[in-house]
């Protein structure tokens, strides 16, 4: 709003609000000298917070570098108004709120909506060249004051409530924060630069080829996808017995621990703040469960920032948000609407708003385990000073729903508890989850956070974090989601990945000199393989496949009527390829699933190969939609399955007791209110 346009406050007496003015054309308020009292005796005075609660309160802030009313808001045991007026008291100055008195925008600019946010101020007024900061975190006004612009003026401290800050901003600038988050990665590294003529101009000069002459080509074609399969099979040997070396080295510490040889190192200092975005798109069957879920994590509260993050104009997850009444750590983030609309920009958006030095990412259907955010802790906490990046493993509570739950079920046993860590232990390119990721903040911000514009964004993340040196560490936790057990999404969902992997190769390989200086020979090809080479594997699939059919003698397509001959040697080689593939495979696949959670799923591995050609139609239909459809987002439906998960006793409970009500009754039905009081108590 411009200046022009805007009121002056009145003068107030300190310890006042700028709510309480009557007189718009007096001098701007005054701070007067801190009041030495605690906070904690000011709001008992004021009847704002029991004694119960303070000393609760008071003995939390002795183990963690929080302010006591951050303790506080994150219980619920005060409100954000009683807690500003409180410290209008403590700090002798004045609050105000920016909804009746709105601040001039044109400041806003000045500094910066990203540094307003990340810092929690807000730019109001400038009077007699005096500029008027309000901030909901009095403590840090100093340090803040100290990194404003040069020139910016003498500056007075305001108090405003956090929620007020964050309104005002979004309200003025949204605009502006969406479409930096939309172009946060610099062009040569994003989709939104174009990539995708690499593959509709292969796909061209094959066709062409294919009808010029059609056997030379898929003679071409099974060289090509020979070679790539022993790449992958190398790749694949080398991953699993660099993650079996992992698992006898862990294996021999913790006998070291348990003898008392080895002392395990303790973590020393203050916890720190988590920020977990959670993002939502039409979850009308997820939603109503997720606050519930997100009540087990056992992570000190003040420290916890739960953003769940839903697209403005997505009418079924604001209506089912809309009428709960959730706790303090966790806030809803409304993404503004736009040209483009994906994960990662929404993420990107979002970013601005959390509060955390890390920043993670759960899905809606998401449980982690209660003490994941303690090991995310202690992870960052010892990890060496060039890890970026901590990956869980992800699991699904859904096994036993069919039989595609089960294989899904084992392809991730196999990647997340075998391929990744030997990838990681390996020291090259980490293609991350979508979930249960959790980043240093100053190394995501550093690097443009996501690209907008890739439907795997968290592949290509870690790819453009290997780039620039940084390294990518398994943890030891897990998140359980739920497996898509459904032929159609499954084929969506895996074409979607596919074409992501696509997408990422072909934005990095634009300058394929630059990628090989980044990365070094070594992961440079590693890197071609676990893309290019995974593709090329579900596109040609069927090549490899005929050839089953000279093993049957049975006559191919590339000898019939043609002088072309496979020679014995050569289809020897050919078979004995295949069967040692599919025996890696059964072998990481039966280790991946060796522990009780996932014992009874071992006969199931022998059926995997008939579960795999599902991913040759989601690879065609990726290389469709990356000429047609570049940055078509597939959203994968989940809520399909309703059971608990096996032996949670407590989320059943929660789940049969006091469900939270469906779309439509949130906020009016009886079950809500008991719901959320189940959650608040958990909180």
């Amino acid at each position: 709003m411009p200046a022009a346009n805007v009121q002056s406050p009145p003068t107030i007496p300190p310890s006042s609000s700028v709510d309480d003015a009557a007189a718009p054309d007096e001098q701007p308020p005054r701070m007067g000298p801190r009041d030495p009292r605690h906070l904690g005796k000011i709001l008992l005075e004021e009847g704002a917070v029991s004694h119960a609660h303070l000393l609760k309160a008071i003995v939390m802030r002795r183990r963690q570098n929080v302010p006591l009313g951050q303790i506080l808001l994150a219980q619920d045991w005060v409100t954000e108004a009683n807690l500003i007026h409180a410290l209008t008291r403590q700090w002798r100055t004045s609050s105000v709120d920016p909804a009746k008195f709105p601040p001039d925008a044109r400041l806003i600019d000045e500094l910066g909506a990203g540094f307003c946010l990340r810092n929690m101020v807000l730019p109001w007024r400038r009077v007699a060249n005096v500029t008027f900061l309000a901030t909901s975190r009095p403590e840090n006004f100093e340090a803040v004051r100290q990194n404003l612009p040069a020139g910016f003026g003498p500056v007075k401290m305001l108090l405003a409530t956090e929620s007020g800050i964050l309104a005002a901003i979004m309200a003025r600038r949204s605009t502006s924060l969406i479409r930096r988050a939309e172009q946060s990665v610099q062009e040569s590294e994003s989709c939104r630069g174009g990539g995708k003529g690499w593959f509709g101009a292969a796909l061209a000069a094959v066709t062409l080829c294919g009808v010029a002459a059609p056997k030379a080509t898929l003679a071409a074609l099974t060289v090509w996808v020979s070679l790539t399969l022993l790449a992958c099979l190398v790749l694949k040997i080398l991953a699993f017995c660099a993650s079996l070396a992992a698992t006898v080295q862990e294996r021999r510490d913790r006998h070291s621990i348990a003898a008392g040889a080895i002392t395990p190192p303790q973590l020393k200092g203050p916890l720190p703040v988590i920020s977990v975005m959670v993002p939502l798109f039409h979850e009308d069957g997820v939603a109503e469960k997720l606050i519930a879920r997100l009540s087990r994590l056992d992570y000190p509260r003040e420290l916890t920032d739960i953003l769940l993050v839903a697209e403005e104009n997505d009418e079924v997850t604001q209506a089912a948000l809309k009428g709960i009444a959730l706790p303090h750590w966790i806030r809803v983030v409304s993404v503004p609407p736009g040209p483009l609309q994906t994960k990662p920009r929404a993420l990107n958006y979002a970013l601005n708003f959390c509060r955390g030095d890390i920043i993670g990412i759960w899905d809606a259907e998401d449980r982690p385990d209660p003490d994941q955010l303690h090991k995310v802790a202690r992870g960052f906490a010892f990890a060496g000073s060039d890890v970026a990046c901590l990956q869980g493993r992800l699991d699904y509570f859904n096994p036993r729903s069919n039989w595609l739950a089960r294989c899904f079920t084992i392809e991730y046993a196999s990647w997340f508890r075998t391929n990744l860590p030997g990838i990681a232990r390996l020291g090259l390119v980490v293609p991350l989850g979508g979930t249960t990721v959790f980043l240093r903040r100053n190394v995501l911000e550093e690097i443009g956070a996501w690209d907008a514009w890739n439907v795997t964004e968290d592949a290509d993340l870690g790819v453009r974090l290997a780039r620039r040196g940084w390294r990518t560490e398994l943890l030891d936790t897990t998140t359980d989601e739920e497996a898509n057990c459904r032929v159609i999404p499954w084929i969506k969902q895996r074409s979607r990945w596919l074409k992501g992997y696509g997408a990422t190769w072909s934005v990095h390989m634009r300058n394929p000199m630059a990628l090989w200086r980044d990365l070094g020979p070594m992961r440079f090809l590693a890197f071609q393989v676990q893309f290019l080479g995974t593709l090329t594997q579900y596109l040609l699939a069927p090549v490899l496949w005929s050839f089953w059919l000279l093993a049957l003698h049975l006559p191919h397509p590339i000898t019939r009527g043609s002088d072309i001959s496979i020679g014995g040697n050569t289809l020897t080689a050919l078979i004995a390829l295949f069967v040692l593939s599919e025996m890696a495979s059964l072998a990481m696949n039966l280790w991946s699933i060796r522990a009780k959670k996932h014992r009874h799923l071992w006969f199931w591995t022998l059926t995997l190969p008939l579960y795999f050609p599902l991913g040759c139609l989601a690879a065609w239909k990726a290389i469709y939609e990356t000429i047609a459809r570049p940055f078509y987002w597939d959203k994968t439906v989940h809520g399909i399955f309703e059971e608990a998960e096996e032996g949670d006793a407590s989320l059943a409970n929660a789940d049969n007791d006091a469900r939270l009500p469906v779309i439509g009754q949130i906020g009016t039905a009886n079950g809500s209110q008991r719901a959320m009081q189940r959650v608040a108590k958990a909180g």
